[in-house]
């Protein structure tokens, strides 16, 4: 199972949680997962947050693989102009 880290932006979807397993091989999936948990969360995250795989950032990950040890952060994408 992924292990996710949900910063503070996430907690209101979670109902607090800070941290819990997901089962998903892939981004996109552990996304949709989420949003089958968590409604609204998949959403949110696709429009405001980046993602950190066992400690790599990505701003477009959908497809990247997960290991079922990955740990996944999910940060504020970072603008710019």
């Amino acid at each position: 199972m992924v292990h996710v880290v949900a910063s503070s932006e996430l907690t209101p979807f979670t109902g607090r949680l800070e941290a819990f397993d997901v089962e998903a091989d892939t981004v996109r999936r552990l996304i949709k997962a989420l949003d089958q948990r968590f409604p609204g969360l998949g959403a949110f995250i696709d429009r405001r947050m980046a993602i950190a795989i066992d400690g790599e950032i990505h701003q477009d990950a959908w497809t990247t693989p997960l290991a079922p040890d990955s740990e996944v952060y999910f940060i504020p994408k970072i603008g710019g102009g």
